[in-house]
């Protein structure tokens, strides 16, 4: 069955449900937040009932996601080409101090996140810092110190690494040399 917008009611369904799991929810505590009854909430995500836009755009707002990212009609997620000549470098944060270049803008819901981190030879910022995702990490060209809850490793190219963000941890540039980094952050399991 097609709602308002012509997408069939489960895919809106499977959607809310993909973000309502992505953000941890149960459908009681969504349900609860949007003011209506987890017996609606259960009937939206299972394809069995139209809700009004003014239902999905509250559903939209608590759980911090586009009203049209539900309603978009021709959405691939099964396939994500970023081009090169695409993507671009964006400074991290000033604490950080490396370069990232997002590499498969996925869904905002994916449980990973690929990003190549530049770490420039000039780099001063020397102090850990963590984060909740697991990372994996592959060296790409040039060697790095990894400082991870205390203790130092060289690590060059070719190298890996896999590892809990939660304790302390940074990548520095060995003999002022450049190095990229494949970084592969991934959501922890709840």
């Amino acid at each position: 069955m097609k709602g308002l917008f012509g997408i069939e009611l489960s895919e809106i369904g499977k959607r809310i449900r993909k973000a309502r799991l992505g953000k941890g929810f149960t459908q009681q505590e969504l349900a609860d937040r949007c003011g209506f009854t987890k017996s609606l909430l259960s009937k939206i995500e299972n394809g069995q009932t139209a809700s009004a836009v003014a239902t999905l755009s509250k559903i939209a707002e608590h759980l911090d996601t586009p009203l049209a990212w539900f309603l978009e009609e021709n959405r691939d997620e099964h396939l994500v080409l970023s081009p090169l000549s695409k993507r671009t470098m964006k400074m991290g944060s000033k604490e950080m101090g490396y370069l990232y270049e997002i590499l498969a803008n996925r869904s905002r819901f994916s449980k990973i996140e690929p990003v190549l981190v530049t770490v420039p030879p000039d780099m001063t910022v020397t102090e850990p810092f963590t984060h909740p995702e697991e990372e994996f990490i592959y060296i790409v060209s040039g060697t790095i110190i990894l400082f991870y809850d205390g203790e130092r490793h060289v690590m060059g190219e070719g190298d890996t690494a896999y590892f809990s963000g939660m304790k302390p941890h940074i990548f520095l540039p060995f003999n002022e040399q450049e190095a990229k980094v494949l970084s592969i952050f991934i959501q922890p399991s709840s």
